[in-house]
């Protein structure tokens, strides 16, 4: 993006790229459908989804917009649709797609694309004079870094372009993965991996306090969880480990109060009174769910129903309402979606994501100290401040 909008305005523009091919990164990204923008109508919600970092992304985004992204899409042949969540993906649900129009735009605007090519060293302090590449040196009046964080290294994602900035004199905040699964200690979350979990609200809880909470998909896995809200939260849960354990309370009947949700495990157990316990939850809770439930809530199994007690009747509530997993470590950058920290807001100018610390230098992307929730934000946090590194240069 950064490269076809320098040569779109009339700059001669040479694209650096380590791997064989450009775009590895983006082939993956929607598990292989490409989530390329989330369709928010209110941009002060894009903003408030980036924290305390978003109102750096005012003009990038007053740039190029969300619906200025989906419009440069359209016209480069790639129709656009929007799915739950806002979500927006190619029409084909094709990565791939998406990256051939950015390669074809790339070309049709003269960037010469350099593969294979790993840059070895960046000459120059308060200016960049040239950098050394394997194939050779390149000199230029402008320099664009947009390398990417840490995240699926076998991408090329290898934080090369942090360590450059910080030889350059610039401030990395320490970089960390974001958007990744987690780990749990509980041995019972073996027993249901691979069950996924809707509509279901999970607060993280640290020493007892609320930390934050966040509302929709989970899933287990073999040993731990991930899926949308997961991802989310595990910036959050990441921070608080380096204090101790963390404590995840998931509500699996969001949608009921706790004496709401007792009513309901009434009718169910008078419907099927003279059953086992073990036969009497099938409408409450999802298959692989229903022994871990029984055995956490310490009724016996054969119990017949029109037996079990008040007090036993409470702990299966709890349960349900407060079902309750212990984070202890978050995965590495292996895993995660995308990488948190990077070169600090505070040395740029997000008028034209210049360098406010070497006069030709600029930036784009996941190397900046943004990160946004899943469902296509960082994308196009990419696609606006690229779009604007690419103009001011």
């Amino acid at each position: 993006m950064a490269a076809s909008t320098a040569a779109a305005a009339g700059a001669s523009v040479v694209l650096l790229e380590k791997n064989d091919k450009a775009g590895r990164k983006l082939l993956i990204t929607g598990k292989g459908r490409c989530n390329l923008t989330i369709v928010e109508e209110e941009l002060e919600n894009f903003i408030a989804a980036f924290g305390k970092n978003g109102k750096f992304l005012y003009p990038a985004l007053h740039e190029f917009s969300i619906e200025e992204t989906i419009k440069f899409f359209e016209k480069l042949g790639l129709p656009t649709k929007v799915e739950r969540g806002k979500r927006a993906f190619p029409v084909s649900d094709k990565a791939s797609d998406l990256l051939s129009a950015l390669l074809n735009y790339a070309q049709k605007n003269k960037v010469r694309l350099i593969t294979n090519c790993a840059v070895k060293k960046i000459e120059g302090k308060k200016k960049i004079t040239k950098v050394i590449t394997t194939k050779g040196e390149i000199e230029a009046d402008k320099f664009i870094l947009a390398t990417g964080g840490l995240s699926y290294r076998a991408t090329g994602s290898s934080g090369d372009g942090l360590a450059w900035a910080r030889e350059l004199g610039h401030t990395i905040i320490k970089p960390r993965p974001a958007l990744t699964p987690i780990i749990c200690r509980e041995d019972w979350i073996k027993e249901t991996e691979g069950l996924s979990l809707r509509n279901v609200r999970i607060t993280v809880y640290q020493n007892n306090k609320k930390q934050d909470e966040r509302f929709g998909e989970a899933l287990f896995t073999g040993d731990g969880m991930s899926g949308p809200i997961i991802l989310d939260l595990s910036k959050k849960i990441g921070e608080l480990l380096d204090n101790g354990e963390v404590e995840l309370r998931i509500d699996l009947k969001q949608a009921l109060s706790f004496p709401k949700l007792d009513e309901r495990i009434q009718r169910d157990f008078k419907k099927c009174h003279k059953s086992m316990f073990k036969n009497s939850l099938a409408e409450l809770l999802p298959q692989s769910l229903i022994p871990v439930v029984i055995k956490l809530s310490g009724i016996d199994p054969y119990k017949v129903v029109n037996s079990i007690t008040k007090e036993e009747r409470g702990r299966l509530l709890h349960l349900l309402k407060e079902l309750t997993v212990h984070a202890t470590a978050v995965e590495g950058f292996d895993k995660a979606v995308i990488t948190s920290g990077g070169v600090s807001l505070k040395e740029i100018d997000p008028k034209n994501m210049k360098s406010k610390l070497v006069e030709n230098l600029y930036f784009a992307g996941e190397l900046l100290d943004l990160d946004g929730p899943t469902g296509g934000y960082n994308l196009q946090v990419c696609w606006s401040t690229g779009h604007l590194a690419g103009k001011g240069s």
